[in-house]
């Protein structure tokens, strides 16, 4: 009898404990899917009430121009061409030299290969600020500035990149290249047939940290991109502020 009321009280606590833990969970993704509600509620708002106080979630006056003005105002359809041009070759870039260098530094043997990954990996460390000048010298010796393509290069390596690929081919056996060693595969054909295809996780990795990162850049394009023809979504989007 005391057993049974004490899985009782047992099953009680755990849907309590459960009850609250939903509570949480749905308080917190309400709290998350506030500022996306305050932005659709913003676009269909005229200007003056954007910042009223308090906030009224539903517009008194619906203005659905705005959508209108968006994409007659700027050349949002070009901006958004650039950004997806630069996006997926940035990517598409970083994941094919980043997991051929991975490849080296894991597959192959050769001298000092673990201290010169250790010095690329320390690049890492050194910010944005103190190469960027130097970048925008070599950038601009190459003719490119103002053209996409400057954008693309600079972002077509990665150190992060490589050392998430590099972690994970080490979990992948040696005896699988060695294998297809005595087989008589070149080191190419290990590398696309066999490490690539068991490579998914990282590559899935690799593609989403990258492709947000190419997408929500601003400083790079702002730097190089000058021309309303080549500028990004993120440029085009700050100009705006001067409407």
């Amino acid at each position: 009898m005391v057993a049974e009321k004490q899985r009782s009280k047992n099953r009680l606590t755990k849907k309590i404990g459960r009850v609250l833990l939903y509570l949480i969970m749905i308080s917190a993704s309400v709290g998350m899917c506030m500022p996306f509600l305050w932005m659709i509620s913003a676009s269909l708002k005229p200007e003056i009430d954007v910042f009223g106080f308090p906030i009224k979630w539903i517009p008194e006056t619906f203005r659905l121009q705005n959508y209108v003005d968006v994409w007659t105002s700027i050349p949002f359809f070009t901006y958004y061409r650039n950004t997806i041009i630069v996006a997926f070759s940035i990517t598409a870039l970083q994941v094919l030299t980043c997991s051929l260098a991975a490849y080296a530094f894991t597959k192959i043997n050769f001298p000092e290969r673990n201290k010169i990954f250790l010095a690329y990996l320390s690049t890492m460390m050194v910010p944005f600020q103190v190469i960027m000048i130097p970048q925008f010298f070599i950038i601009k010796g190459l003719g490119l500035v103002d053209h996409l393509e400057s954008v693309i290069l600079l972002g077509a390596f990665s150190a992060f990149g490589v050392f998430l690929f590099r972690q994970f081919f080490m979990t992948i056996p040696e005896s699988l290249s060695e294998a297809a060693r005595v087989d008589g595969c070149s080191e190419f054909g290990i590398y696309s047939r066999i490490i690539m295809p068991l490579a998914k996780p990282a590559i899935a990795s690799l593609i989403i940290f990258t492709f947000v990162t190419a997408w929500n850049d601003f400083l790079g394009p702002l730097i190089y991109l000058n021309s309303d023809n080549v500028k990004t979504l993120q440029l085009g989007i700050r100009s705006f502020q001067t409407l």
